[in-house]
Parts: C-alpha cells; structure tokens; sequence
C-alpha cells in the first residue's frame, strides 16, 4: 500500500451514521471504491447525512487529539456518495465526484491559497494558487464552482480551539459536504512535482514550468493524489493524466450568493424545474458539454478573443443548416469520453471480475468513439472549426483503434443476461492472443457443456422436466415446471438439495452440480486473470497516444455547448454581441422570463457608458426593477461564455467581476437577519469590486428604518462612485435620486405605470407596463396604493396618508440643480464622449466630423440657457475624476 498508516487523521464534521452507497455506480464514483478490511489502517472521516446509504464494515479508527470543537464525536467511516443537493451542492446538475485539497500558507504566507482537484469521473487534475482577503471570498467561490463530494484539508487547521478562519468558512459554507484532515507532512512540494512529472502527458508537460514555484498548489496535489489512490485502491498511469494550472485571472468571478439569486443553475421556486440560465441554454447531446456549460456560465471568460472565435463558430452554425444537423448527429453519438478516460488511466491494484468488465467494456466504447470522424466539419470556415476538425483527423486515433481490434473481438458489448454478459468477458479477448487463454476458456466451454449433460441425464432418470438455469449468484442449477399437479418437495428425489418454490416453479441443485460449479468458478477466475494481463498490456500501448482521447474530449465538448448556442438562437430572436468599452443593449429581454411566459417579454433599453456609469432605477412595487437587474446580468453572463444574446442589439464591456444584492431572505442556517445578510453581502462588494466589475443592487436598506436605510444607502452609493464599475441600484428611497445633482455620471431611471379606472368597483388602479424611462419616478406613495388593493381597514388608510403627508413635508427637501451644476455636467458627458470616440471610432473623416458636429449641438443644447452667470458661484465637491 502506496499509503503509511495514520496519514489520515479524521474527520471535522459531526455525524453518527455510517455509511456508503453501493450500486451501480462502481465504475464512475469514488464512492464505489470500497476498501478492503485486509488493508493498511486508514481512518478516513467525513460528514453529512445521506440521501440513500448502506454500510460497510467498519474501518479500524486512529483518535486525534484534536478537532473543531463544534464538530465533534465523529466517527470515522468510508466517504459515501449519492447525496441530495442541499444549499452547499444545489448549483450541481450531477451527482458530486470532485475531491478538493486546500491548503494555506502560514506566517507571512497566510492568505496564499493553494487547491487542486481531481474529478474521478474525468481525470483531469486542476491546479490553483492564488491570493485572498481575510473573507476568503475566492476560495468558497471556486469551492461553489467545483460542487466537491470531498474536502482535504491539513488536520492542522481544525486544532481544537484554535481553528484557521478558513477551515472554519469552509466549514459553515459546505455543511454537507464530507472532510478529511490529512497529516500537514503529507502536503509536500517536492513530492507534488513529482507526482505531476510522472503522470502528466507529454503534451500537457508545460505546466510543469507555470507551477514549479506555485508551493502551495503542488503540496495540496500531493496531498489529494496519496488520498484518491489509496480510497480507490488504485494507481494512475504514468505519462496518463491531464494536468492544468489556472490561476483567478482567467475568468470572471461570480460569488455564489450572485449565482444563486440570477438563477444560474438552480430555480430558486423549484430546484427541480429548467426555468434557470443553465435551462435555456442547455440543449447539448452528451455528459461532457453538460459538464462545460455549466462551469462556463458559473465562470464566463474574460478574454474577448477566444468569445470572439466561439462567436464565429455559432454564426457559422446559424447559417450553414447542413452543417448544424451533421455535425449534431455526430455529436449525439458520442459516449462521456471523460469518462471512459477516467477508466482507461487508472490501473487497478487487483483483478476482480468487476475490474475485467469495466476494462472490457471500457475498450468497447473507446473503439466506437474513434470510430467517429470529423467529415462534418471538412467545410467549415471558421478558424476554431477547422482547428476542430484537425483534431478530429488525428491518425493516433486509427493506431488507437487497430491496436483494440488487434486484442478485443468486435462484438464484445453489453448483453442482457448474466450468463451472456460472463460468456462476453471470457471471449472479450480474440482467440490465438494467448494459447493459455484459448486452453482455459475450452476447459470452461468443456465443463459448461458438462453441467448441461448431467442435467438432461437427470431430467431422463427421474422423468422430470429439467432444465438448465443461471444466476451470478448461485452459479447453474435446475429448474422445473409444474402445470397441472402440485409436487412437494419431499416428493423429489432425494440427491435433490436446496429446493426452493415459487408459484409452481421449483429450484434446486444437487452434490455434483455444486462441485461443477466450483470447477467452473476456478476455469473463469484463470480466464479474467489472463485477460486481464492482456488488457493491462493493451492499455500500456494505448497510453502513449492517450492525448489524442483528451483532445477529442476537449473537442467534442466544446463543439457540443457551440451547438447548444446555436440551437438555443433557432427558438428566439438572439442577436450576436459586440464587445466595446460600453453596455449598450437594445430592446432586450430577460431569457429565463421568456421562457416561462407565454408571451414575449416587455423589451427595455440598457445604455451604460464611463461617463454615466451609475444607473439609478425607481418604479413600484412590481413594476420590473428586480427582473431588469437580473436580465442585464444574464446578458452579461451568456455574451461572455461565446453565445447570442436575447436583445435587437447589444454590446457589452468585459466584467471580471458581476456582483449581486438581490435576495431579501432570512438566513436561518448562519442566524442572519434579513438586514445582517444585506449588510454582508454589501460588504463583500464594497471590498471586492474594482473598475472592471458589473454591480447590481437591488433596495439596498430596506430591512432597517428609512432614516438608517437612506443614509446607508447614500454613503454606498458614494463609494461605489468613486469607481468606474458599471452599477445599477434599484431603490424605492427617491433621496437617492438627488445624489444626480452632485456626481455627473449618475443617471436617474424608472419604471413607467399608468393610472386606470375599474369601473367594476369605481376606484383607481395600476397599470404596469414594464417600460423603463429616464427621470425618477412621479409615483412617490405606490406603497399606499398597494395597501388600498387589499383589505386594510379604509381608517387606517387615512391615517397612513396624513402620516407620509407630515413625514413627506420634514424629510423630502427638493434639490434643484443650479445653472452652474447643469453646466459641469453637459462639459463631463461632452469629455466622456469624445474620449470615446477618440478611443473606439472606426468613421472615415466625413463621418467623424459629422458625428462632432452633431456632439456640439447636443452640448449647446444641454448648456442651461441663463443671459449670465454668477462670477463666483459656490461649486460641488466632485468625487468622479475625468480623463482628458
């Protein structure tokens, strides 16, 4: 065993039960990898309550002294798998198979992250370093993303007493999700690279040279391969796995409180219905680009270029319907090649008859997959097709393919049956490969033959109807048929044992045909040895070509989640996106709505720029505030992940960072109150945002008294000014609206309603349209309007008018913007624009110098007409700093 006693400490999470799930999911989930009670002590705690368990033995336990205090009395047993989605894994569209080993720097280093993860049902090892604030807002976001079934940490972080903050954050946030804490010797450097230098490809070789240095990362990759092996009870290949580093500046970051109240993955009515992002855009054809659309919407990329490519393909398959249906054909033929990977790399420490199936059948599969050739894509134009299908004419994928049909017959698939399924694993292997196998498997056929015989010979002795059954679990026996009399069992003759009824069908063996069975049983155990050291050998062949197989996963993927763009524009009117320094959106629509209405959303307008880069939003109740916060934020997220955006036109600025204050919920399970998770979700933003960032706030105080409420809400607004982040703040306190009067680039919205009159009850009602307008909104009391459609007492309506009458009168002062202040403003959006335009402006001369033109009469236009202007007049403080 690759693995010393007590490398594992314990568990960190408080549970009674012991558990695992057994079933069919041996061959894909760490779960299923039991481990045998002959092996090394190696007590592995975890935690949470599981959906569906059975047990295992129970597994020798090593105590350690010490441990969070609020999770203790752990026992230590087998991590288990099959869970329900809870508020930790909701965002998962599978069943958890991810392992995670975090590990911090200490001293001077504290705050320094290193991760690295391991799918067991793709494998493909996934690197990080990076570093993060005290609130450690990047690691649970990544941990968000991977929705892992295991965390590692080193069991020096949970010391009783003396947890590290982010073992304790970690902790509150993945509350059913399984811990092991490791011996902090076990997160090693030096071993992590070699770990990397002996199992990665040669092709993926170069990450070698971004992490060398990256400590954290390559002990927490030590940590987290010594774990896997020694719980699957397997190896990795050498030169087999696919090793990536990548770092937080890649993609942009969306926390998972933003991920949650957008609907990114997971309704937030019904967890189990499609009205989400994931839904509308899901329409791919195999596991793995199910997998990468939704690692895409949780982290969209932030390099326009490669958008820009996958732009182009979608345009190519929106015009060319040939091929958009040939290459959708092929694609839906496709197995989960990560998967069969997944299998493919790792070497099993024992040959059992499960470990021969998986092998057999896995080889099976690979074979139809390279079967698949990329003829639909021989005419494609786009630059990233066309490298596609180069991939897809790799000829290491004929050498893959002759050395199978070298080895394994071609109809070794899966057959229903159990003795068909034992005839297939023993023939898997074509005759004249090994004359010890061919000698094997004709003693088997030989005492099979054998078994029949002595049946038929008992059935003509006793005159019964006798005939040949099979079960994996009691090996031949007979079976008989009564019709018309019923037989007792002391009725048969006496060398019959283990007779068994049901109906009028009865069951049974004898001496001899048990000692049949045992020689038979020890035929087969020769057979899948034999077979599987030639397999085993096949696979050493294969793995010196196996990069191709992660290419075609990688391609296959991706041209998948391009076909579900593609197919997602076919059913709505979807506009292909620019990419400028500017939000700019057409008559667009909210995606998710439109797919639960039954008619076509109202359409608004979104223009954000630099110069007027806070948009504040006012309407009533229901008049669409929340909704249009959340559409801009999904047109965002879909223009940055490569496909078509639901609008006339669009373009977008490039957001490293989209935050989110939407929901107005309790959070019972960290004793939060409606106003404290504002305040925490505010401060997570104040701290994290930058220029890049895409913020959305929605009523920002409203769970406090509107005195506390507007003056919280102000002095935020205030901070988030003094950046240059795109931000829209919805908000019923229209004080707010004011702030207009000293920063230039804040803008006023709202939502527009119409009065009407129900003649039915004679009395006025609202109408809302959903259109959104400039200026604030002229409905300052909707609230009481509100209240007049439902059954309050018409006394007490009366009173609450006189109230905000006399409130309205002490609070709200009118601030009327002076001559002077109109004037900065028209000469801050006159310079904004013209930066602009010097910055992005692609006009010939005529065109240019009619657009200035145009630009000179609008700012005379908004100069306010005054015969003169005070010589000194007392100016604002400005906080927005204009580049010239």
């Amino acid at each position: 065993m690759l693995i010393k006693p007590g490398m594992v400490a314990h568990a960190c999470n408080p549970s009674t039960q012991e558990a695992e799930v057994g079933g069919s999911e041996f061959n894909s989930s760490l779960r299923s990898y039991a481990i045998h009670t002959g092996a090394s002590s190696f007590p592995i705690g975890t935690s949470s309550s599981s959906a569906r368990v059975t047990h295992y033995p129970q597994i020798p336990k090593t105590p350690l002294p010490a441990g969070n205090p609020q999770r203790s009395g752990v026992k230590s047993w087998t991590p288990h798998m099959g869970y329900s989605a809870t508020s930790s894994s909701a965002t998962s569209t599978h069943a958890p198979s991810v392992v995670v080993a975090v590990v911090e720097g200490r001293g001077l280093a504290r705050g320094e992250i290193g991760m690295a993860s391991i799918d067991v049902k793709s494998p493909q090892i996934i690197l990080s370093q990076f570093a993060d604030n005290t609130t450690y807002a990047k690691v649970i976001t990544k941990l968000k993303i991977l929705s892992p079934l295991e965390i590692i940490m080193s069991n020096t972080a949970c010391v009783t007493g003396n947890s590290t903050k982010l073992f304790t954050l970690i902790t509150e946030h993945f509350k059913n999700v399984n811990f092991t804490t490791v011996q902090r010797k076990y997160f090693n450097e030096m071993k992590g690279l070699e770990y990397i230098e002996q199992l990665c490809t040669a092709e993926f070789s170069t990450v070698l040279m971004e992490v060398q240095s990256r400590y954290y990362c390559l002990a927490a990759v030590a940590a987290l391969l010594k774990y896997v092996e020694f719980i699957q009870n397997t190896v990795y290949a050498p030169k087999s796995l696919k090793v990536c580093f990548q770092g937080s500046e890649q993609t942009a970051m969306i926390d998972f409180s933003s991920a949650q109240n957008l609907e990114l993955l997971v309704n937030n009515q019904d967890y189990r219905n499609n009205h989400t992002l994931f839904g509308v855009l899901n329409y791919t054809k195999t596991a793995g680009g199910g997998r990468r659309l939704r690692s895409n919407i949780l982290e969209p990329l932030v390099d326009v270029e490669t958008i820009t490519m996958r732009l182009d393909c979608v345009q190519e398959l929106l015009q060319d319907e040939e091929l958009f249906f040939g290459l959708q054909s092929v694609i839906s033929r496709f197995l989960d090649t990560e998967q069969l990977l997944s299998v493919l790399v790792q070497i099993p420490k024992q040959d059992t008859v499960c470990v021969i199936d998986r092998l057999c059948g896995t080889l099976s599969c690979v074979q139809d997959t390279t079967c698949l050739d990329g003829v639909a894509l021989k005419n494609c134009k786009t630059p990233l097709l066309r490298a596609y299908y180069g991939s897809l004419e790799d000829k290491r994928f004929g050498l893959i393919l002759e050395k199978i049909k070298t080895v394994i017959n071609d109809d070794a698939r899966y057959m229903k049956g159990c003795l068909n399924m034992r005839t297939q694993k023993c023939y898997a292997v074509r005759s004249d490969i090994s004359e010890f196998l061919d000698i094997a498997r004709r003693t088997y056929t030989e005492i099979v033959d054998d078994i029949a015989g002595m049946i038929s010979q008992l059935a003509e002795k006793y005159n019964l109807p006798l005939r040949t059954s099979f079960s994996s679990a009691r090996g031949f026996f007979m079976q008989m048929t009564t019709d018309c009399t019923v037989l007792s069992s002391d009725q048969l003759p006496s060398e019959f044992i283990k007779i068994s009824k049901v109906k009028n069908s009865y069951s049974f063996t004898s001496a001899d045909l048990i000692k049949m069975n045992e020689r038979c049983q020890e035929s087969l155990r020769e057979i899948y040895h034999m077979t599987y050291m030639i397999v085993c050998k096949l696979l050493s062949e294969i793995y010196e070509y196996i990069h191709c197989l992660y290419k075609l996963s990688d391609t296959v993927s991706m041209l998948d989640m391009l076909l579900s763009f593609a197919h997602a524009c076919t059913l709505s009117d979807y506009v292909r996106p620019e990419f400028t320094d500017t939000l700019a959106i057409k008559q667009g629509w909210h995606p998710i709505l439109e797919k639960i209405s039954v008619e076509k959303p109202v359409a608004n307008d979104t223009y954000i720029t630099e110069g007027s880069n806070f948009l504040i939003i006012t309407g009533p109740n229901m008049s669409g505030k929340s909704t249009y916060l959340k559409q801009i934020a999904l047109c965002q997220i879909m223009a940055q992940i490569g496909s078509y955006v639901p609008a006339e036109y669009s373009s977008f600025r490039i957001a490293e960072q989209i935050f989110t204050r939407i929901s107005t919920d309790d959070d019972i399970e960290t004793n939060s109150s409606t106003f404290m998770k504002e305040m925490k979700e505010v401060a997570y933003i104040l701290h994290n945002a930058n220029d890049k960032s895409l913020i959305l706030i929605d009523e920002l105080g409203r769970g406090t008294n509107t005195e506390e409420g507007i003056g919280i809400s102000y002095a935020v607004c205030e901070n988030l000014l003094s950046l240059k982040a795109f931000t829209l703040f919805a908000t019923h306190f229209l004080e707010l609206c004011h702030i207009d009067s000293l920063y230039p680039n804040v803008e006023n919205m709202h939502f527009e309603v119409q009065h009407v009159k129900n003649t039915s009850r004679n009395e006025d009602a609202i109408l809302y349209t959903y259109r959104l307008s400039k200026g604030l909104t002229e409905e300052k009391h909707y609230g009481l309007k509100a209240a007049e459609a439902s059954s309050l007492p018409p006394s007490i309506l009366v009173d609450a008018r006189e109230i905000t009458a006399q409130i309205a009168r002490q609070i709200l002062q009118n601030q009327k913007s002076s001559p002077e202040v109109e004037r900065q403003r028209a000469v801050y959006h006159l310079a904004t624009r013209l930066v602009q335009t010097a910055r992005n402006s692609q006009l010939d001369p005529d065109r240019l110098r009619m657009f200035l033109s145009n630009l000179k009469k609008k700012y005379e236009e908004d100069i306010p007409r005054t015969e003169e202007l005070p010589e000194k007049t007392q100016k604002k403080k400005y906080l927005v700093n204009v580049k010239k």
